[in-house]
């Protein structure tokens, strides 16, 4: 390593910070990690095709995406006795819930016990084709050392396969380990609203709105305007939208709660840098099936659309707002010159909204401190920072960093990747959950 880098790394050993370094150079890659254990420090330094050091070493260093810390690997979590303890014990229930079927009995002894049983049978299966596949595994450990070359390349081939097939099995398992909440396979409606901050709140909230509306079409999301309420410099008051698609509450909720963005804004005439604040509320969409709205606790109201849109604004009562008159909450919607869509769209918001309202009363009972701040809870703390100075993008409750600002804007593979980083989270805290509460189950019997 040449001793130019030398003071780099002993800069970023003394901010005792977990980083992840890529030099762009074809011939040379390297990659350096923190890692806290036990209150100890320890780097570790990994090299790829490193054939000598680039001479533009000091001057092309970037600093990307940091790991975060929170979430543990795959890997990890199969090593924990606990998980295999509890692998264990589900696989038990499930045989005694068939030999007791078999040994007959009451028929609703029997309902409950073929429930158990079909709940039980996809986790099990995946388990037992898990021990399967690990044990085909270790028997192509004795070819490795075969005399004849064909084999022993055969052998670390199948080694390969087996050991994809091993961890996607194991990404099934926790899946599966996991309920899935209520709201998951649902729609949404989300609201975005400027915060502290005056017009520059508003210009950022207009960017975070144009970054969803992006990122739905990433998807393959629709993507509806409800409501629009922009400012008079381009900015964006408030405004409503629906997006529906496949998973798209399920990946959109870990959106919801107050952004912050640190830039000079372009009113700025000194070059000092401000902060300002904006909130995404994202709200599961019912159906009317499972969520119903009685019109006796509805009060209805006409008026005249106002702002911009053309003739039909303060001429004619196209515009509507609803009161829910049990719960005092409003929708208002305005955006379409037909009366009878706002009033379609209104209904949309006001049962997403009380929805809402339901699933985080159901849902505060069990959740805890250790749960992700996600969808309906925790609105009013802050989740993520758009520092522009430093081209960064932080999400604070999994400490995971962007370095490219303006890629994350653009609502693609970035902001996809920093979702899917958080639902690894939450899985992975749930699981804990899990196996925490398993485990005073069975100190308790």
């Amino acid at each position: 390593m040449s001793s130019r880098s030398i003071p780099l790394f002993k800069t970023i050993y003394n901010k005792a910070r977990l980083y992840s370094f890529q030099i762009p150079c074809k011939i040379w890659k390297m990659q350096c990690r923190y890692l806290r254990v036990n209150d100890d420090l320890k780097t570790r330094f990994t090299f790829h095709n490193s054939t000598h050091v680039c001479p533009q070493f000091c001057k092309t260093l970037q600093l990307v995406q940091p790991m975060s810390t929170h979430v543990q690997s795959i890997e990890g979590l199969f090593g924990k006795d606990s998980l295999q303890q509890y692998l264990n014990k589900l696989e038990t229930e499930y045989k005694d819930c068939l030999n007791r079927i078999h040994a007959g009995g009451t028929e609703d002894v029997l309902r409950l016990l073929r429930r158990r049983v079909t709940d039980l049978a996809p986790v099990v299966s995946h388990i037992q084709q898990l021990r399967l596949k690990e044990q085909e595994f270790q028997d192509t450990e004795a070819l490795l050392k075969d005399d004849d070359a064909d084999i022993r390349d055969l052998a670390e081939s199948e080694r390969r396969l087996y050991k994809e097939a091993i961890t996607d099995l194991k990404h099934k398992i926790i899946s599966l380990l996991i309920p899935s909440e209520e709201s998951d396979g649902s729609d949404l409606i989300m609201e975005v609203t400027a915060g502290v901050g005056g017009q520059e709140a508003m210009l950022f909230t207009a960017e975070m709105f144009d970054m969803y509306q992006n990122f739905a079409s990433f998807r393959s999301w629709r993507f509806e305007i409800l409501e629009y309420f922009p400012s008079e410099i381009g900015g964006l008051r408030h405004a409503t939208a629906s997006i529906s698609g496949p998973a798209s509450y399920k990946h959109m909720k870990y959106e919801g709660g107050v952004h912050r963005v640190q830039r000079v804004p372009k009113t700025e005439k000194q070059g000092r840098t401000h902060t300002s604040t904006m909130t995404v509320a994202i709200l599961p969409l019912p159906t009317e099936i499972n969520f119903t709205i009685h019109l006796k606790d509805l009060r209805i109201e006409t008026k005249r659309a106002s702002g911009a849109g053309g003739q039909h604004v303060n001429t004619t009562d196209s515009a509507v707002r609803i009161l829910h008159i049990p719960t005092g909450v409003v929708s208002e919607c305005q955006q379409e010159r037909s009366q009878l869509k706002n009033k379609e769209k209104a209904m949309q918001v006001l049962r997403a909204k009380l929805y809402s309202m339901k699933l985080e009363e159901e849902t505060s009972k069990r959740y805890n401190a250790r749960k992700v701040q996600i969808g309906t809870k925790g609105r009013s703390e802050k989740i993520r920072t758009y520092n522009f100075p430093q081209d960064r993008v932080t999400d604070h409750r999994i400490s995971e960093t962007v370095h490219d600002i303006k890629g994350f804007m653009m609502g693609e593979e970035l902001l996809d990747h920093m979702i899917q980083s958080l639902k690894e989270y939450e899985e992975n805290e749930s699981l804990l959950d899990i196996l925490e509460e398993n485990m005073q189950i069975d100190r308790n019997m």
